[in-house]
């Protein structure tokens, strides 16, 4: 019996990990199956999972990407350095993300980049942005889905039922 290939429709799992082209890092790593029905749920790029097709369980992609096609450009005029006596402590972490809305009041996601003792950096680009990386992928599973995670658009978590009565419900 042939191995069933990935297509649209096809519930996929996989592992992957993303190397930065230039330096050789790691950017991040996903150990645990990431389960998704191809082209139906969005857990990748449509550029990284377009790339999928035709390959079968057991199979291991290195797929170049250029993060510019994905996220675009890296645009400047969304970093920004305030005085540090203008910025809460509780920002003045490298790593924080800050939520800031624009004059429409949409809300846009800032990472703080460089703090010293004068000054603190915001960036509203996408880390990955001017970045060449690898994508690593290596197919667990390819099967057809069932009808749960066809209804639900991708996998099913199983979670355990907790009897908590004195916990608070969050909306």
């Amino acid at each position: 019996m042939s191995k069933m290939v990935i297509e649209d429709g096809k519930f996929v799992e996989l592992i992957y990990k993303v190397i930065d082209k230039k330096t050789k890092n790691v950017l991040s790593e996903v150990e645990f199956p990431l389960g998704y029905i191809q082209g139906i749920s969005e857990v990748l790029s449509p550029e990284v999972t377009a790339e999928l097709v035709g390959q079968e369980q057991g199979d291991v992609i290195e797929l170049p990407i250029n993060c510019d096609e994905i996220y675009g450009p890296r645009d400047e005029s969304l970093v920004f350095t305030d005085h540090i006596d203008n910025v809460p402590k509780a920002y003045r972490k490298i790593g924080m993300t800050v939520t800031m809305e624009n004059k429409a009041g949409e809300p846009k996601d800032f990472i703080v980049t460089r703090v010293d003792e004068n000054s603190v950096t915001v960036d509203g680009n996408n880390p990955m942005c001017g970045r060449e990386v690898v994508f690593i992928l290596q197919v667990i599973t390819v099967r057809e889905p069932t009808d749960e995670e066809a209804a639900a658009g991708g996998p099913i978590e199983d979670t355990p039922a907790f009897d908590m009565p004195n916990a608070r419900k969050i909306h």
